[in-house]
């Protein structure tokens, strides 16, 4: 697969936490009041991480985090970049008693602004964590700050419309963004006619496909490339489940989807790619305060990784680049040649099974169909 002149380059990538720990060494921080069952501070999570690598100097500048990822979107000059952000940006201290809650301060959006993201993705776990009122807050921050979001509203008319990104010569990125109650999305947590909250699939069957194709390609115009997004899944394990690879495949079988963008699990998991359409299943973390925590270690939660798929005209997948990462003092930095190495092995390993090749390329990876 080759690039062309004509066609789109998006940055996609899994998790964005930019709450708790993330948002104490940004200049302005939230309230670090947290009630978890160990933790009673996001300072805590500061705490581990420098337990782990060393002092993190704070208050960081706002493009801190993103570290070298910055640079290298910047060199793939990409038309669009999407990340799931999941995390509530607020200053609520009413939280729901679910047990972890995420916010972020609405003086540290810059933060977001910085890394000149184009839409934040909110069909997730964690952000209603501060309530109804902290997602209306979100929602205003971010119009605020002429960022687009989808997969969240006011009402259920709202978080289903997607993000319409402009990517130049009358053409567009759509970005549809759902929550499933695998991710662990309440129930009521479901945007409705009256109520706030997020575009909640009910399941991810064939009727539910077909009915969420035919609400997409009502809105499709010729040019589009459009993104499905999706919170759903476990968070550890490699397992992808067949309802997952058949919803995915049946968007795509419907014309109305270009890039089935999952997220949801701490890692990266396996990559299809389907008459010619990506198919993402789980993006992995890419910006988290999990640093310094045990547990879970063999699925190498601290790598992150950007996604870069470029699209031809007709919306067909060209080519495919990932670039690695690691997180260290909070910050994404180039993975070393052993993890890029891993990375690679595992991606391989497990997009096998869907007829997917990853190999290493000029410090980065490739995907292609497997011969």
């Amino acid at each position: 697969m080759a690039a062309d002149e004509k066609g789109i380059t998006l940055f996609v990538c899994g998790d964005v936490m930019l709450g708790r720990g993330i948002d104490q060494i940004l200049p302005h921080p939230s309230d670090p009041t947290l009630y978890e069952h160990y933790v009673g501070s996001a300072l805590d999570y500061v705490h581990l991480a420098e337990r782990a690598h060393g002092p993190i100097t704070a208050p960081c500048s706002f493009d801190y985090v993103w570290g070298d990822a910055l640079p290298d979107l910047d060199a793939a000059r990409v038309d669009a970049r999407i990340i799931n952000l999941e995390t509530s940006v607020t200053a609520s201290m009413n939280p729901e008693p679910k047990g972890i809650n995420y916010k972020m301060s609405p003086g540290n959006v810059e933060c977001i602004k910085t890394a000149d993201i184009d839409c934040c993705v909110l069909a997730n776990n964690h952000v209603l964590d501060w309530s109804v009122n902290g997602l209306l807050e979100t929602l205003s921050t971010l119009e605020r700050e002429g960022i687009t979001v989808a997969g969240a509203g006011i009402d259920s008319d709202q978080a289903a419309t997607p993000a319409s990104i402009s990517a130049g010569e009358d053409r567009r990125v759509l970005v549809f963004g759902f929550g499933a109650i695998t991710s662990g999305i309440p129930y009521d947590w479901a945007a409705t006619e009256t109520r706030s909250g997020v575009n909640l699939l009910p399941d991810l069957s064939a009727a539910t496909a077909e009915r969420i194709s035919k609400h997409i390609l009502a809105l499709r115009r010729p040019g589009d490339v459009v993104v499905v997004s999706i919170h759903w899944g476990s968070n550890w394990g490699y397992q992808v489940d067949t309802s997952q690879r058949e919803f995915a495949q049946a968007l795509v079988d419907a014309g109305a989807c270009d890039l089935l963008h999952g997220h949801s699990s701490h890692h990266a998991r396996g990559i299809e790619i389907y008459k010619d359409r990506l198919i993402l299943y789980g993006c992995g973390d890419f910006i988290t305060d999990y640093e310094g925590i045990e547990g879970y270690e063999q699925f190498r939660g601290d790598l992150a990784i950007a996604y870069l798929p470029h699209f031809r005209e007709d919306g067909a997948l060209a080519d495919l680049v990932l670039k690695p990462y690691q997180m260290y003092k909070f910050r994404l930095q180039r993975a070393s040649e052993m993890d890029t190495a891993w990375l690679q092995s595992t991606l391989d390993r497990e997009s096998a099974r869907f007829g997917t090749h990853i190999a290493q390329k000029d410090g980065a990876l490739v995907a292609t169909v497997a011969d």
